[in-house]
């Protein structure tokens, strides 16, 4: 199988990305977090190294999402009907999201905290 070029790997990850906007809701969430923050770094003037902390862990619960959904689709096409060991697995690939998620609100604390108050 040959590889697509670049540009159509591109569209394909954006494609991707947006396919999680459009379908997950988690992920909408998450996004509207990510939204949210990108309007603070410019509001309140965060400093260089502020803004790509705030955007790393922004970025970092996104991916987490991403790759949270991956997993569990994965197992619904490996095993559609319940079962133990597939539930296992969800639950943790969603912990990770939510390990990730509360590291990145202290990260919003402490950073925003400074510029607040």
């Amino acid at each position: 199988m040959q590889k697509p070029p670049l540009h159509k790997s591109f569209l394909n990850a954006f494609r991707g990305v947006f396919a999680m906007i459009k379908t997950e809701r988690n992920f909408q969430i998450e996004f509207l977090a990510f939204l949210i923050n990108l309007f603070l770094i410019f509001y309140l003037k965060l400093s260089n190294l502020d803004a790509a902390i705030i955007l790393l862990a922004s970025v970092g619960v996104l991916s987490a999402e991403i790759f949270n959904t991956a997993i569990e689709k994965t197992c619904d096409i490996i095993q559609p009907n319940f079962d133990k060991r597939i539930g296992f697995i969800k639950d943790i690939s969603a912990g990770a999201v939510v390990l990730v998620a509360a590291v990145s609100v202290v990260i919003g604390v402490l950073v925003y905290g400074k510029y607040i108050f």
